[in-house]
């Protein structure tokens, strides 16, 4: 299956089943949110999952574009990208967890061809405040999947205050031969898919107090789930990235680690710009102008003469037909081009201002005061042109 056909079967799936499709918004959330981007698919839905009735009903799917900076360092292994896309459904207040992991088991081994021998989950096991997951923990046995009871790993929350509940993540085995050992043991049990039974709502004191209804929110990482049923060992290697692939290393000859760096926040920052965010020193346009200036630095490391304007149209237009975007690919290219010159200016006065003999020894954190203060050049800047 490519990724249109594993979109298709999962919406239509839990259609079957009386879920309507929602909309997915854009990366950004709701004016006076505190959190820059959306992170997860129930980011939007909060206010539904505290109680407000969605006008589409109590059971939803969706496909929704997320962001995740905390996962920026970890970008060239085989399962992280900066901007994906997750697959999502939701009970509001209708099911419980153990019969949505039963779908999703029929789901991935039915309707998606998932050996069942290359499944396991972990399980919330229960602490001094909330009693083990024993619904969950029965489903899965009676499918004959492993179980691996864990406490925190698996109790989900998004922030110290807000929605959380415990939530059982379903592992598939990535590794040659046959599985072993369990998902917090060895990496190669890769996590596709995590049910949260949301049922509490933990206060700034750090108590838990249930919500309205009990609720169940699932989210499935799509191109990650992609690579594995397409037999690729990263997500890289997902036909998402087909036409990076073919037509990238004719303009950039980059090792593995440079090319995945530099697609993911190539990709990330034309989504970021297609949602509107323009490059900025706070906020949102800083974390764009982040993902810019991170990948400009991979391409001008080997060779200083290379170039956005390099980049094709088609990977620009592919990024914003994949997200679902209308926007036209041009002022796209004007944004990243302009970003890139900003840069390569201040590259040139940072060069010049570190040559000066009062900050070639050891710095202190004066001397980063001032450079970022008077000369605009953040401290991990100042610190790469260092090792120049």
């Amino acid at each position: 299956m490519n990724t249109d056909q594993v979109v298709r079967t999962f919406i239509e799936y839990f259609e079957e089943r009386g879920h309507r499709r929602i909309t997915g918004s854009t990366l950004l959330p709701s004016p006076g949110d505190p959190v820059l981007f959306t992170t997860s698919g129930m980011h939007p839905l909060t206010p539904y999952l505290e109680g407000r009735p969605h006008p589409q009903g109590r059971r939803l799917v969706n496909v929704q574009r997320c962001l995740r900076t905390t996962d920026l360092d970890e970008v060239g292994d085989p399962t992280h990208l900066t901007v994906f896309e997750m697959l999502g459904t939701w009970s509001l207040g209708d099911y419980e967890g153990s019969l949505s992991l039963g779908w999703a088991y029929e789901l991935l081994t039915e309707g998606l061809g998932v050996d069942p021998g290359l499944l396991q989950a972990t399980v919330y096991g229960g602490d001094d405040r909330v009693g083990p997951d024993t619904a969950s923990l029965r489903l899965w046995q009676e499918r004959g999947v492993p179980v691996e009871l864990t406490v925190e790993d698996n109790w989900w929350f998004n922030g110290p205050v807000g929605p959380c509940g415990p939530d059982s993540e379903i592992f598939l085995w990535s590794g040659e031969g046959p599985p072993r050992s369990t998902p917090t043991r060895d990496d190669r049990w890769v996590e596709v898919w995590n049910h949260v039974m949301m049922r509490h709502r933990r206060l700034e004191d750090g108590s838990l107090v249930p919500l309205p209804q009990r609720n169940v929110d699932t989210g499935l990482g799509l191109e990650r789930l992609v690579s594995l049923l397409q037999g690729r060992t990263s997500v890289f290697d997902c036909d998402v990235f087909d036409p990076w692939r073919r037509l990238l290393p004719a303009v950039w000859p980059l090792d593995e680690p440079s090319f995945r760096l530099v697609c993911d926040h190539l990709r990330s920052a034309v989504v970021v710009l297609g949602d509107g965010v323009r490059p900025a020193g706070t906020g949102r346009g800083y974390v764009l102008r982040r993902l810019v200036r991170r990948l400009l630095t991979v391409l001008w490391r080997d060779d200083p003469s290379r170039s956005l304007e390099d980049l094709p149209d088609e990977l620009v237009g592919h990024t914003l037909d994949r997200f679902r975007q209308d926007v036209g690919p041009g002022g796209v290219r004007r944004e990243l081009l302009a970003e890139e010159q900003r840069f390569a200016g201040l590259l040139r006065r940072g060069r010049q201002v570190l040559a000066r003999p009062r900050f070639r020894g050891p710095l202190t954190d004066d001397d980063f005061r001032y450079l970022h203060d008077t000369h605009g050049l953040p401290r991990e800047l100042v610190v790469s042109l260092r090792q120049e």
